[in-house]
C-alpha cells in the first residue's frame, strides 16, 4: 500500500500537481515499513530454530514445514460454562500435593500402631552367646516356645511424641495441598479472564483495522484527486499499520491465553 501510494505521489509530482516534500515523504514512509521485514524475519527465522532444538532435531531441520507464512490457528471465542473442578485434579501439583497428604495419613496409623502390644503365638527363635564366635554354634541357639508378647510401653513417652510428630506433619501436609489447590484456582480465574477480555479486545482491534482501511482509501482517492494533501494520507497509513499490527499481536496473544488456560486446566476439556 505504501508503495502504490509512493507511485502515486511520484505521478503527482510528474505533473507538477505537488512538491518534493510529498515526495519524500512517501518514499520515507516505504523505507520505514520495509524496515521492520528484516527484524521480523529473523525472529520468525530464529522462532524455528528454537523449535526445531525442542524436538532434538537440527536447527534448520523444520524450515520447509514452519517457513511458509499462514494465518494463525482459531481459537474457540468462549470456553463452555460450567466446567467441573474435578478436571483441577489432572494438574502434576495438585496430584503430587494430594499423594504427599496421604502419605503422611497413613503414618499416623504407623505411629498409632507402635503403641498397641505385638503378639507371637507360636514361639520364637533367639540367640545367646558369651563370645561372637560362639554365634555359630548350635548350643548359642534358645528356643521361645507358646505365645508371646512385646509391648513397648516403657521408653519415655517415645511413641506418644511419635505419633504427635506424625500428626504435625500431616497438617503441614494439609496446609500445602491446599495452598497448591488455591494457587490452581487462582492460575484457572487469571487464565479465564485473561482469555476473555482478550477476545474483546481482538474485537476492537478488528473494528479499528476496518475503519483505518477505509480511512485510507479515501484519504488516498482524496489526495489523487487534489482535494487533501499528503499528510492526511500518511496519518491514515500509519494508523492502518499501527492496528493490524496490534491485531496481529492480539492473535498470538489469544492462542498464548488458551495454552495458559489448557495447562492451568491440567489440559483441555471435552465438549458435553
Amino acid at each position: 500500500m505504501s508503495r502504490h501510494t509512493a507511485e502515486i505521489t511520484r505521478q503527482r509530482f510528474n505533473a507538477g500537481f505537488v512538491g518534493g516534500l510529498d515526495v519524500a515523504n512517501a518514499d520515507a514512509q516505504v523505507a520505514s515499513t520495509a524496515s521492520t521485514i528484516p527484524v521480523l524475519e529473523t525472529s520468525a527465522r530464529q522462532s524455528i530454530y528454537a523449535l526445531s532444538v525442542l524436538l532434538a532435531r537440527p536447527p534448520a531441520e523444520l524450515l520447509n514445514d514452519l517457513a511458509p507464512s499462514g494465518s494463525l490457528p482459531m481459537t474457540p471465542p468462549e470456553v463452555p460454562a460450567g466446567l467441573p473442578s474435578d478436571l483441577l485434579r489432572r494438574r502434576p501439583d495438585i496430584r503430587q500435593a494430594e499423594a504427599q497428604l496421604h502419605a503422611a495419613t497413613a503414618q499416623i496409623g504407623v505411629a498409632v500402631a507402635d503403641l498397641f502390644p505385638k503378639f507371637s503365638l507360636t514361639g520364637s527363635l533367639n540367640w545367646q552367646a558369651d563370645k561372637l564366635s560362639g554365634l555359630n554354634n548350635s548350643a548359642a541357639r534358645v528356643w521361645s516356645l507358646g505365645p508371646s508378647v512385646n509391648w513397648p510401653i516403657f521408653q519415655g513417652g517415645s511413641l506418644e511424641a511419635n505419633v504427635r510428630v506424625q500428626e504435625a506433619l500431616r497438617d503441614q501436609a494439609y496446609l500445602a495441598y491446599r495452598k497448591t489447590v488455591l494457587v490452581a484456582l487462582q492460575d484457572v480465574e487469571n487464565a479465564f479472564v485473561a482469555y476473555a477480555k482478550e477476545w474483546q479486545h481482538r474485537k476492537s482491534l478488528n473494528d479499528a483495522v476496518i475503519a483505518n482501511r477505509k480511512a485510507v482509501e479515501l484519504s488516498t482517492q482524496l489526495y489523487r484527486e487534489g482535494q487533501t494533501d499528503f499528510l492526511n494520507v500518511l496519518q491514515a497509513q500509519r494508523a492502518l499499520y499501527l492496528s493490524e499490527t496490534a491485531f496481529v499481536e492480539s492473535d498470538s496473544s489469544l492462542g498464548q491465553n488458551l495454552i495458559a488456560l489448557y495447562k492451568a486446566l491440567g489440559g483441555g476439556w471435552a465438549e458435553q
